[in-house]
């Protein structure tokens, strides 16, 4: 695969090596992250040296896989990273006999569309999700983030 403005290849880490600043730009909530980040399911995308972008997922079941993470840094946003990084992960699940790809996101704001366009499709709400999971109210576009949409992609 061809690497878009001839970043470093999509290479699989552990997740403890991804740093903590380019995950916040996903998930603002450091003890959320803590979570979810000792795995050997993560990959990055280099940049003379420098991680630009990041992606962690993690394995429910044999069938079902949960994207936690997904950021680039804002100054290399809008260059198909993180289409690359999600497409790279997708192709590693679909290896690993995932069927079933799942994430969850607010309810406004790009990720939503990523997400969408990528092909997943809304499958649940958790309403009240960042009023009662974070520790300070989350705004995009000015408005509040409160409830929580659970996407699938189907693998197979």
């Amino acid at each position: 695969m061809s690497q878009p403005h001839g970043y470093g290849p999509v290479k699989q880490v552990h997740g403890l090596s991804l740093p903590l600043s380019l995950l916040l730009e996903a998930d603002p909530s450091a003890r959320l992250i803590d979570g979810y980040r000792d795995t050997p399911y993560a990959w990055q995308i280099s940049d003379q040296g420098q991680t630009v972008a990041a992606a962690i997922a993690q394995q429910r079941n044999p069938q079902d896989w949960e994207l936690m993470n997904i950021a680039v840094l804002p100054s290399y946003q809008s260059r198909g990273l993180g289409a690359q990084l999600l497409s790279t992960l997708i192709r590693s699940v679909r290896e690993q006999g995932g069927q079933s790809l799942y994430v969850a996101t607010g309810t406004i704001g790009y990720p939503l569309f990523f997400y969408q366009r990528a092909g997943f499709r809304v499958v649940a709400v958790e309403p009240d999700y960042f009023l009662q999971h974070y520790d300070e109210a989350l705004f995009e576009d000015g408005l509040q983030h409160k409830d929580r949409l659970i996407l699938r992609l189907a693998l197979n």
